[in-house]
């Protein structure tokens, strides 16, 4: 078959097929509006509905994922510790979806035999001299790009939501401390914020509404909270949690404690700025070096070095 096609044709038939698996999971972790259709739904208190398209397109992604639920159980990948902490990330990173582990696992599994194999079969299209040496180590290369990258994008991930959600806690703090001081207690509160500020930060929107929903039904309060800070591991929102558990427990009022806990957290957030500020100058000393003394030097220098060229010529 090989022979046949050629290599050039085998290697768009597996560059395609890499790229169609990789596109496939990526379509499986991020539903389209997945984050809005969750937050509307919290604020709604209902599922959200969709079409004949959306729940054909639902079977489909339903289809592949079992496929590879089926691999990685065959293969025994989905017990153990390190699956556990897997699960953990994507829940920080947002991704609650049931299918979330199966295809981030599978991605693990699949991307660095893909990108290995796409590796090997186009370096000679790079380099027609190229030693089978280093055809090797550009595989490995491929090899090790594809084991790394999808840990490395839930990091990334987890990141970046992480500072979403610090950037919409101080104005969430403060509409608390309204909603405390007119009267309503601590879920119809998070229930009120999360409807407010569902446009401005959707992440922590989303986190406040499973919060409200788990306050309903959990018999403990403490743990809805404690799996807000599973949820979010960040010290602001340790800090928050911490507040509102001792609110409950010692009956602290409740808009007094959150008036305080805002009040550090705007402190906290200026002295992040002037932080940065005082590191400007520092930070402007390479490229200043780099980028404005050179050309400033050619400028200033220039024409003298130009006349000592021509006088010494003739």
């Amino acid at each position: 078959m090989s022979a046949a096609l050629g290599p050039g044709a085998v290697e768009a038939v597996v560059a395609l097929a890499s790229f169609g698996a990789v596109y496939a999971f990526y379509r499986g972790i991020f539903p389209e509006g997945s984050m809005n259709r969750r937050v509307r739904a919290h604020h709604l208190k209902q599922r959200p509905d969709g079409g004949s398209e959306q729940d054909g397109a639902a079977a489909r992604r339903q289809k592949s994922v079992g496929i590879v639920r089926t691999l990685l159980e065959y293969l025994k990948l989905t017990r153990g510790e390190e699956v556990r902490k897997s699960t953990e990330l994507l829940v920080q990173a947002g991704w609650r979806n049931p299918d979330a582990l199966t295809i981030f696992l599978g991605l693990r599994l699949c991307l660095p035999v893909g990108l290995g194999l796409l590796a090997y079969m186009l370096a000679p299209g790079v380099s027609h001299h190229i030693s089978p040496l280093t055809r090797v180590c550009v595989s490995l290369g491929g090899i090790a790009l594809g084991a790394y990258a999808p840990s490395m994008m839930v990091k990334n991930t987890i990141q970046n939501r992480r500072q979403k959600i610090q950037l919409g806690l101080a104005d969430a703090l403060d509409l608390f401390v309204i909603c405390a001081e007119a009267g309503l207690g601590l879920e119809p509160a998070i229930t009120r914020v999360a409807r407010e500020i569902g446009a401005s930060a959707p992440e922590l929107a989303d986190e406040l509404g499973l919060t409200s929903i788990e306050l309903g039904f959990l018999p403990n309060r403490g743990d809805a909270l404690a799996n807000l800070t599973r949820r979010v591991d960040t010290a602001s929102i340790r800090s928050l949690v911490n507040t509102l558990i001792q609110t409950e427990r010692y009956g602290t009022p409740l808009a007094q404690s959150l008036r305080v806990l805002a009040g550090e957290f705007r402190n906290m957030r200026m002295m992040k700025a002037e932080e940065k500020a005082a590191r400007l100058p520092a930070t402007l000393t390479v490229p200043m070096i780099v980028f404005i003394l050179p050309p400033l030097f050619t400028v200033l220098i220039g024409p003298a070095i130009v006349q000592i060229i021509t006088s010494l010529r003739h």
